[in-house]
């Protein structure tokens, strides 16, 4: 494949994204193939070392913004016909609640998510604010010579501390799973406005 038609392929592949992001795209790719070249490369190697056109464009799209994801899928191809958007104004009372619903739904469902790993941190916090209590508390025991309450407060704080440190990095391991779920599911969103015809 030759540069003209892999960059074609990928010009082809993000119609419908705003013309200024698809040319900033194809000049970079346009002047990395040209730097292989100029490393002795020819043009065939050089836009072989780039990769499949479909790949770079569907990673394109992937890191495109969702607003201009959705916009290029609901953009129509043509104009709507007067019997079209009577349907759609008749519908609007079922399919907007409905469209509505899901996005709250999926929202919701991050929200959850991360107010659980949030809540999580605060017990962390709380262990290790007890902790520290508990240690500094000992020593006013140690004043008042009550040495068996000492021991008590300053194993208790210690044993808060402890957890506290344990649990950060349980929740620390928990908290960056919900990410990788959320960058994961971010995606699979996005992905429903990118379909495989659109990369081919």
């Amino acid at each position: 494949m030759d540069k003209q038609a892999f960059l074609a392929a990928i010009r082809s592949a993000l119609e419908g994204l705003p013309q200024s992001d698809i040319d900033k795209t194809l000049d970079f790719y346009s002047e990395m193939i040209d730097d292989r070249m100029e490393e002795g490369l020819t043009e065939a190697e050089a836009v072989a070392a780039m990769g499949p056109p479909e790949e770079i464009a569907e990673q394109i799209l992937l890191d495109t913004p969702l607003p201009k994801l959705v916009k290029r899928r609901v953009r129509p191809s043509r104009a709507l016909r007067a019997g079209e958007i009577v349907l759609l104004v008749l519908g609007a009372p079922v399919w907007l609640p409905v469209l509505l619903a899901l996005v709250v739904v999926v929202l919701s469902l991050f929200l959850a998510l991360w107010t659980v790993i949030l809540c999580l941190y605060a017990v962390v916090l709380a262990l290790a604010v007890s902790g520290v209590a508990g240690i500094v508390g000992s020593i006013v025991h140690i004043f008042a010579g009550d040495a068996l309450a000492c021991l008590l407060v300053f194993g208790g704080g210690l044993v808060c501390l402890g957890a506290g440190v344990l649990l950060f990095f349980a929740f620390s391991g928990a908290a960056a799973g919900v990410a990788r779920f959320s960058r994961h599911m971010w995606r699979a969103v996005k992905s429903w406005f990118i379909q495989k015809g659109d990369i081919a």
